[in-house]
């Protein structure tokens, strides 16, 4: 099992970045989900698919500029990440579990992170 994640960097204010979070050995029925965090604060979901026609869940504060998208066929999650704000600051990781639970303390995969730095 192994997620990784991709596409970080340093940008502006109001830039954007696209992050990836590649899976592999990860059951089709598991929950890819999104999360990030901030220097001194605890983890926090950002983004997950939902099951069936459900719309996506997104945190309210990146609702409207954040967008995830995957990609079956190359087993990659994405979370396009506009109009960043530098609160967008943080360490962003990709999990996976049997639910897209919001505690952190229920996955068992995580992939190594990616930091993404918003510049004012």
């Amino acid at each position: 099992v192994e997620l990784v994640e991709s596409g970080g960097g340093l940008v502006q204010a109001g830039g954007s970045l696209r992050l990836s979070c590649q899976a592999s050995g990860i059951h089709p029925s598991y929950a890819i989900v999104w999360f990030r965090q901030a220097p001194g604060k605890e983890r926090a979901r950002v983004a997950h698919f939902t099951r069936g026609e459900g719309a996506p869940y997104y945190a309210d504060s990146v609702k409207g500029r954040f967008t995830i998208s995957r990609d079956n066929a190359k087993n990659t999650v994405y979370l396009q990440m506009n109009n960043l704000k530098p609160e967008d600051t943080a360490v962003y990781y990709c999990a996976a579990g049997t639910l897209p639970f919001s505690d952190p303390r229920h996955y068992t995969f995580w992939g190594r992170g990616t930091q993404v730095t918003v510049s004012s």
